[in-house]
């Protein structure tokens, strides 16, 4: 299971407080790295998102991950997260457009979700409950297999 992972985004702060309204937790301060934030579901998991200014970079220091600037960061990234939202995707969408983001319903076969693109650069895919059902079906070893020999 997954606990946290972190993202960069142009407006941390911003960023932290619709995550939060999406997956219905709290955004608090992340003290580790400046104008970060994390946001907290309060789940059974200890799910968090931790949200850092683009150009932050993770590196490994002598004894620990350390952190610098890259001044020329791109702002596209092969990451991007699938979570399980309590949301509609019709709530979804109208959160996404409020905030000017591109959103759209995908299907990608053997499950659906939405995809928001949060600040229109960072891929995160949102499942409703009866789509994180779907999705937790097929994303079984054995059903993977299957998928493969087909795909």
């Amino acid at each position: 299971m997954l606990h946290h992972l972190s993202i960069a985004v142009h407006n941390p702060s911003h960023v932290g407080q619709v995550l939060a309204e999406i997956l219905q937790g709290r955004v608090f301060p992340f003290p580790v790295f400046p104008d970060s934030y994390i946001v907290v579901t309060g789940d059974d998991y200890g799910t968090a998102i931790e949200i850092e200014p683009i150009g932050l970079e993770l590196i490994p220091g002598e004894t620990e991950v350390i952190s610098q600037v890259n001044p020329t960061p791109s702002r596209f990234s092969a990451t991007h997260i699938a979570v399980t939202t309590p949301l509609s995707p019709v709530e979804i969408e109208a959160i996404a457009q409020r905030e000017g983001w591109l959103v759209r319903y995908c299907d990608r076969g053997p499950f659906d979700l939405t995809e928001v693109w949060v600040e229109n650069h960072l891929l995160i895919e949102c499942l409703s409950p009866e789509m994180s059902q779907r999705y937790l079906n097929f994303m079984t070893i054995a059903n993977f297999e299957e998928f493969l020999k087909t795909a």
